[in-house]
């Protein structure tokens, strides 16, 4: 059962911007962004946690990248703005809902959480 499924990739240029969506099947109590180039690291772009929408957004986009969450629509965001050919990457969201995952949502300690559940991934590709 897919659990998450993200949508709104695509190819811009330099300073463009693009929305990226993540519909979750329900509601997890934390949930984060998190992007992903071919042979490096994955990396932690932003995080959000649901109950009182704290959000956590890495150095490398702040200012640039912003998280929020419907929760009507059971639907995460990204909505990044002056996209560089560095942001280039698969985007994936994550999500989560352990004691320990909701204890550190939306903070800097978001790497202490362990994600189990991720959604397939969404193409970003920015050219100069």
């Amino acid at each position: 059962q897919v659990q998450l499924m993200e949508s709104g990739g695509g190819s811009v240029q330099a300073g463009g911007s693009l929305r990226l969506s993540c519909l979750a099947a329900r509601l997890f109590g934390c949930k984060a962004w998190f992007r992903q180039v071919a042979g490096k690291e994955r990396e932690m772009v932003a995080t959000v946690r649901i109950a009182d929408n704290r959000t956590y957004t890495a150095d490398s986009v702040k200012g640039r990248f912003f998280i929020s969450h419907d929760n009507a629509k059971r639907t995460l965001y990204l909505q990044m703005n002056n996209l560089q050919p560095e942001d280039t990457a698969m985007y994936f969201c994550a999500a989560d809902e352990t004691f320990a995952a909701m204890t550190v949502c939306g903070t800097d300690r978001i790497g202490q959480a362990k994600f189990e559940k991720w959604g397939q991934g969404a193409q970003v590709t920015v050219s100069s």
